[in-house]
């Protein structure tokens, strides 16, 4: 029998790399989304390639949705194998400008979503001793965010999260993985408003979301504890464990600030 491995916002960028990756590597999938035609049309798509694919409509900006995932996937007799976490958002803007409800939202996905969901299936991991979760962090849980504040406090939850956790289970075959890529040519900029930023005006400079996944996929199968996807941004991260976080702000400040500005 096949592994199960369940992918949330699974129906474009990262995610759907990801679910290609594990259809090829022989897995079954759960799809989790908001939009069930969207859902329908990739479900169709890896069913060709050979895949059981079942799929899920949920809103994970809403706790309650979060916690139905577990008992609807429970009720139809799946095992996970594989959870990731992919799905998560940001707003642009000076904080003093952007809404507050916007980025509670945002904090109910980026973190809550992802608690109630790691904690529902790592209980059934941790009975069988078995099972990896990869969640998306970004090269933004290293960094103060200017001009995407909320975000960047989001993703250093995450990766902290994720490492807190792993330390609790090393005495288990269970492992958790915090992808962290950098700007990626994704539907995110658009979802969060970010056009007018300095820092995604070359696409040229966008990675490729398969390059991406490439890299969470193999990180999570090695076993790390974390993975920064891409040369720039290991540099970038690198330089920035050394200079102080006064002076990293400002540097992004003056990346992320609009161009008009």
């Amino acid at each position: 029998m096949k592994k199960y491995a369940l992918i949330t916002g699974a129906t474009s960028g990262i995610g759907y790399e990801l679910a290609k990756i594990f259809v090829r590597e022989q897995y079954n999938l759960v799809l989790v989304s908001r939009d069930q035609q969207e859902l329908d049309a990739k479900a169709d798509e890896f069913r060709h390639l050979g895949a059981e694919v079942t799929t899920i409509a949920k809103d994970l900006f809403k706790k309650e949705d979060a916690i139905s995932l577990y008992n609807d996937v429970k009720s139809k007799g799946i095992e996970i194998e594989v959870l990731i976490n992919n799905a998560g958002q940001g707003v642009y803007g000076k904080f003093e400008d952007t809404e507050i409800e916007r980025e509670l939202d945002i904090i109910d996905l980026n973190i809550a979503s992802v608690v109630i969901i790691t904690k529902s299936f790592l209980k059934d991991m941790i009975a069988r001793n078995s099972g990896k979760i990869l969640n998306l962090a970004s090269i933004a849980s290293k960094t103060p965010g200017p001009w995407q504040s909320v975000y960047h406090g989001t993703k250093a939850f995450v990766l902290s999260f994720t490492e807190a956790i792993r330390e609790e289970l090393k005495e288990t075959n269970i492992t958790l993985t915090a992808l962290m890529p950098g700007v990626t040519d994704t539907d995110f900029f658009n979802k969060a408003d970010m056009q007018e930023s300095k820092a995604i005006q070359d696409p040229e400079a966008m990675a490729d979301p398969a390059d991406v996944a490439k890299d969470g996929y193999e990180a999570l199968m090695a076993g790390k504890d974390k993975v920064i996807s891409g040369f720039k941004n290991k540099v970038q991260i690198g330089i920035s464990n050394i200079i102080p976080d006064t002076v990293l702000a400002h540097q992004l400040n003056e990346q992320q600030k609009p161009v008009d500005e």
